[in-house]
Order: C-alpha cells, then structure tokens, then sequence
C-alpha cells in the first residue's frame, strides 16, 4: 500500500487500515505451552468429578448406587446425594472454587448458569463452606426472561434447575478463580421442559425402553442401558479480532453481509489438510489442553477447505455427555481464541462464495461393549444388526420433515445445499452394497450382492457383513459409514441437543414398531425369528425404499427424482418450521414421553421468532453499513473523480468519464436499493409468525441482496484507501 501523507490519511478508514497494521505487526502474548512438564494424559479430566474421583472420595455404597442410576437409570437415594454433594464440595474447594453454578441449556441456543457462594454466614461473625444434597439437587432460577413459545406468561418467572446425575460435573477456569458447574435440566414450575437437555434424556430413556424390548426379542439381556453414542465434529473460522472489530456484521450478525469476492478463495484446493500456521497451531494446542482438563476427548485436529477455515473432532460419548461437551467445546473455541488475537467464528456462512461450517452428528447405538450398528460375526448378530438399520430407515423416511427442522435456522440456510454441505432434501445412503443386500430381502430372493465378500440373503444364513460397505458420500444428509450413521446437516453454530432429541425419538418409534410385529409372531425358534424379521423388513424397505439415495445430492436429476417420490423438500427456515408441525409428529413425540404437544409447538414458535429477529437484525446491519459506511467512501471517490474531470476538461485535456459514469449510476442505485430496504425493515411485527417469517424470506433478505450486489461492485471500484471495510482477501489470508 502506499505511503500516505497526514492530510490524506484524514480521507481514508483509519479503523481498517490500524487493523491491517495491527495484524500484520502481531506477536503472540500467551506463553508457551510446555506438554513436556505435564503431559496430556495426566491433564485429562483433571477438572472433572468423574468416575475416578468418585470412587476415591465416596463410601463404597454410595459410590455403588451412584453407579446403578448413572448406568441402569435406578432412583437416586437423598442420603446418596448428601454424600456426593459432600464429596463434590470438598474436590471442587481443594481446586479452589468458590462458587459452584448449575449450568443448564435455554432455548437461546446458548448455555445459562446461577453462580452461588459456598460460604454462608455462621452466626458468629464467621463463615462456613456449606453445600447440601438440596443444593446439589435443585436450584432455582428466574425463567421470565428465557424464550417459553408460550408455555408461562411474561410475568410467571419461576424456573428450576434439576442436576443430571449422568453428566458430571467439572470446574472451569478463570484467571481470578474457579467455579464447580453442575449440568442440570431446566424446568417451568408446571414441570414442562424450557431447556435442550429434558428432551434429550427423555428421549435417550424412550430409546432404552424400545432398543431393550427389541434385544430381549433375539434372546439378548442387557443390564446397562442402551444409549445412542455421539461423535461431534466442529468446524470454525479464525480471523484476526483487529478485522473483526472493524467490520460491524461480524460483531453483530456473525457473518459478512458485504464483500466481494476475492481474486483468490479457495478454487487452488491448497488449504484443506495443508500446514496449519504457527499462530493457529499455538491457539489449537491450548484449546485441545483446555478441553482435555474438561475430560472433552478431542481426538482430530486440521485445516479445513477454505482459507480461514479449521475443524476439530472429538471420539464417541454417551450422547448427554456429547451435548454437554459440545456447548464447552464452542465456549472454549472462543475464550481461547481472544488469548491469540482472534474472533472464532461459528456462523454457518460467515463469508459468501467460499465453504460455510457444519457439525456433523455421527451417531450409533449401544452400551460400552456392543455397538447395534456394527455388523455382526454370526448369522444372529447380523439379523439384530439389519433390523436397527431398517428401524432407521423408517424413522427417516415417516419424520424426515421432522428431522430436516431440527437443522432448520437462519444460518444454515446459507449452507445447505452448496458444495460443503447436504442438500436440503433428507436421504439415506446406504452404499451399494447394504443397499442390494436390503432390496434382495424386499424381493424375498437369496441372491448375493454385487459386491464380493458381502452376506447372502436369506432366513436362516446370514453370513459377514463387511465393515465398510461402500464408499463415503460427501452429498448424503444421512449416510451409513460402517458402523455408525453420519447426520451431515447440522449448522456450526447450533447445539446438537435438538437433532439429537428428534433422532433418538424417530428412531425409538421404529424399534418400537418392530418389536411389536415380532412380539405378534410369536416365534419360538432362530428360524422362526428369522422369517419374521425377514417379513418385517421385507416390509419396511417396500414401503420406506424412497428415502434411500446413493447419487449426488447436488445435482437437477435428484431434485426431479426427490420430487417423483414424494420426498419433501423445506428449502429454507420458514417452510421448514412449519411443515414440521403436523399429527404424524406430534404423535411420535407424545407417544414416547418427549415432548408434548404444547411443549414441541412452542419449540416451534421460539425457533421461528428467532430466525425473524436473526433476519431483521441483519437487514437493519445492512441498511445502516451501506448508509453510513459505504455511501460516504462512493461518494468521497466520486467527488475526487468529478473534481479531475472538470479539471481536466478546463485544460482542454481529452479525458474518459467511464468510470465516473460507473461510479455515479451506481452511487444512484445504493440509494434506491437502501431505500426499498428501509420500506421492507418498516414491518417489525406481524401476528401471523409464519406469515412473517415468509415475509423475512421473500422480501426483506431479497432487498438485502440486492444492496448486497451495489456494495460489491462498489468494492472493486472505490480506491483501496478509501474502502471502510476490511476485505475478504485481508480477512482469510493475513495471519
């Protein structure tokens, strides 16, 4: 860039240029890290009242019966509780808490949490460290200004905190101190669910009970209960906070509402997996360090397709303990990164024309010895093995409007459907191979895949079925790698406690439905069994076969094709929140104790304000940038353009007005565009919520668009000097 003089700097946006200095004049502040002085295992739950610290600190009986309702869901007794409160209080003091917190999980999408001292008064001018099995068990909360959807009134503030006893609890670090946090579900006084994680246990219990019934039916006891096991990857973006500060969308909307595209993104296909840079790497290891004292067992770390671009992944939990982690995960993400001069960025799309961040949800079922999804050594094995699969089959083929909202919001709209991301239309894949191996037993024959070394259909002979059936499918929604199903349509940004919830239940629904049928033939031998398992199969996939898709996701053809099988297609938010809403989905959700009518329509309702409010915030953002940003530089170029004009013409000097000509019709179409914008923004409320997020989708985001377009011309004419926002190619490519 050119050197300038004092006068002139007067003209130009200081706050981004300082910001380029700042990022380019960068050293790192936070020492180094040593793993050598204490290495990573030994780091690893040092911060967490788990299993280990359990059985050293607590009586042997109650250590026991805190094991039983940890794994086999029993009661818990309350002079169980007293010992553990005992037990947590002294740990968390000796790590030198002072206050302990019971973190639950409103329908903000954020987490929440009440901060109380462990000292109370003792009467005497002194002070005790007091924490009882009543505080352990139950807080209280005011829930009036968390969102209900109408399930208490503005002025009913009562709410209550219940401690999960299956989650455990852990200290986090702050530089002035330490605070126990306790995991805990969040309750009206009515007893209705106002938080992510009710649901979700609710529905994990439901999937128990079902996956339970099914297993005894091929002669199968388990005394611990049957849990889905999650895997949930994270991808991010970093940029420096000097960018972010001086950019107004990020601070406000999370993402870029202007810029044009760079002369370079991401078409040389040279930062996926590629070295990651020294200020990075430094900023993963101490979230990676951070995340191991929270017992949070991050196992992958890269770069990903865009510059700019990362992702971490963790191995499988128990699917509670997964979601918990997960919110710890994003909120360390962006605690750490402050501490190396970066924004973390977990918007969906926070820059256009490059890849936007997902989360995907790799889910399986089991217990800590057997996986239900992995295929079996044994004929018996293979059939409990095919019938889960055919239990989710149906599950997303009868609920897939169901299962396409619990991803629905303004962010992800952005993503689905582009090249990093599955379509909005749900699909199964299956792989060719358990695909053929599923449409032999819907035409009843016993004929072999195409593939080698895969089973032969039949009653009673089941062979092996290979572990990895066919390739991956970047394009599939849900896919089935191996031994687990990849739900790839999750936003960055969200808590995978919803999809979760949905999933869990949908599925428990069809283990359900075929436990009743092979309870109903009464089968009495393997072969027996065998044939009804078969029939019922047989069935599902003639009825469900729609939902299985092995193609590319992206293309016209499948969109035609989806549309031929009655596959529904919710393209964005306000179509999908809706067509969510129906008898089919309120049964399944009632049915098994989830979620009940009242309490899944004001999840629907809260959903929808929000992604209003996300699309009016941004419109407003839009509005004010392109005023009092963006006009002001066009308009100080186009002044410094006339002025050369009229000079040039004055010396009788031959001169080209293209670019004034440019400049000035676009000059004339910011303020028309902003205009209709403004009109647009004039329509705050409407008492139809539908209606009014149709309105955001159809009307203002098209306004917003259309500014969007003048801006970004508008970018690759003004001088370099006078553009107030800093640009794509500084913010993904200066490190």
């Amino acid at each position: 860039m050119r050197d300038v003089d004092e006068k002139e700097a007067d003209s130009m946006s200081m706050a981004r240029l300082n910001a380029i200095a700042a990022v380019t004049n960068y050293r790192a502040t936070a020492p180094a890290l040593d793993f050598s002085k204490t290495p990573a295992r030994e780091i690893f739950g040092s911060n967490v009242f788990d299993d280990r610290i359990m059985k050293a600190r607590l009586p042997a009986t109650a250590y026991q019966a805190l094991r039983r309702t940890i794994d086999r869901g029993t009661k818990l007794d309350v002079s169980v509780a007293t010992e553990v409160a005992k037990a947590m209080r002294d740990w968390a003091i000796e790590k030198g808490a002072t206050h302990y917190a019971h973190v639950f999980y409103p329908l903000t999408g954020l987490t929440a949490e009440k901060h109380d001292s462990f000292l109370e008064p003792d009467g005497h001018g002194g002070a005790l460290a007091e924490f009882s099995a009543q505080q352990l068990i139950q807080g209280e909360s005011d829930a009036s200004s968390f969102p209900s959807g109408g399930i208490r009134a503005m002025f009913e503030a009562r709410g209550y905190t219940a401690w999960d006893v299956t989650s455990p609890a852990y200290i986090l670090e702050n530089p002035n101190g330490t605070t126990l946090c306790i995991p805990t579900v969040f309750c009206s006084w009515t007893g209705e669910a106002l938080d992510m994680k009710t649901p979700l246990l609710r529905s994990m219990q439901a999937l128990n009970v079902q996956a339970q019934r099914l297993l005894r039916l091929f002669g199968r006891k388990v005394k611990e209960r049957i849990v889905p096991m999650v895997g949930c990857e994270q991808e991010y973006f970093l940029v420096d906070r000097n960018f972010f500060f001086a950019r107004p969308d990020l601070i406000s909307a999370g993402r870029t509402l202007f810029g044009a595209k760079p002369p370079k993104g991401q078409e040389m296909e040279d930062q996926y997996f590629g070295a990651i840079p020294e200020r990075v790497l430094a900023f993963m290891l101490e979230v990676e360090r951070e995340l191991y004292k929270l017992g949070v067992p991050i196992k992958t770390r890269h770069n990903e397709v865009a510059p700019g671009q990362y992702e971490l992944a963790p191995v499988y939990e128990n699917a509670n303990v997964a979601a918990d982690h997960q919110y710890l995960t994003m909120t360390v993400l962006q605690r750490v990164a402050r501490r190396y001069g970066m924004t973390c960025l977990l918007h969906e799309k926070p820059f256009a024309g490059i890849n936007g961040s997902g989360k995907h949800l790799n889910w399986s079922l089991g217990t800590r010895d057997f996986n239900l999804l992995e295929p079996g050594d044994t004929p018996h094995q293979n059939m409990q093995f095919l019938a889960v699969c055919a239990a989710v089959i149906r599950a997303v083929d009868r609920h897939a409007s169901l299962l396409r909202a619990s991803i629905a919001h303004a962010g992800n709209d952005h993503r689905l459907g582009a090249n990093e991301a599955p379509p909005a239309i749900l699909s199964i894949f299956l792989g060719e191979q358990l695909t053929e191996v599923f449409e032999s037993i819907a035409r009843g024959s016993r004929s072999r895949a195409k593939a080698p070394g895969v089973l032969s259909v039949g009653v009673d002979t089941l062979p092996p079925l290979p572990m990895d059936s066919g390739d991956r499918n970047r394009t599939s929604p849900f896919a089935f790698t191996g031994n687990k199903f990849e739900f790839r349509g999750l936003g960055a940004n969200q808590s995978v406690a919803g999809p979760l919830v949905i999933l869990n239940t949908i599925v428990a629904d069809s283990l359900g439905y075929i436990a009743d049928r092979l309870e109903a033939a009464k089968a009495r031998t393997p072969a027996e069994l065998g044939a009804a398992t078969q029939k019922v199969i047989q069935q599902i996939i003639s009825r469900h076969r729609r939902i299985i898709f092995n193609g590319d996701g992206y293309t016209e053809a499948w969109r035609a094709e989806a549309a031929k099988r009655g596959l529904p297609h919710a393209r964005h938010t306000a179509e999908a929140i809706p067509a969510a809403q129906n008898k089919a989905n309120d049964e399944v959700l009632t049915r098994h104790d989830v979620l009940s009518v009242r309490e899944f329509h004001s999840r629907n309702e809260i959903y929808l304000e929000k992604y209003i409010k996300d699309i009016m915030i941004e419109g407003r953002l839009a509005f004010e940038i392109s005023k009092t940003m963006i006009f002001p530089a066009a308009v100080t170029y186009q002044k410094l353009l006339a002025e050369t004009s009229l000079a040039l013409k004055q010396m009788g000097r031959k001169h080209c007005t293209t670019v004034l000509d440019e400049l000035c019709k676009l000059v004339a179409d910011l303020q028309q565009r902003n205009e209709a914008l403004r009109k647009a923004l004039e329509r705050e409320e409407h008492p139809d919520m539908p209606r009014h997020a149709l309105y955001c989708r159809e009307v203002i985001m098209p306004a917003m668009d259309a500014v969007r377009v003048i801006v970004d011309e508008l970018e690759c004419i003004v001088p370099d000097d006078l553009w107030p926002l800093p640009t794509y190619q500084e913010m993904l490519f200066i490190k």
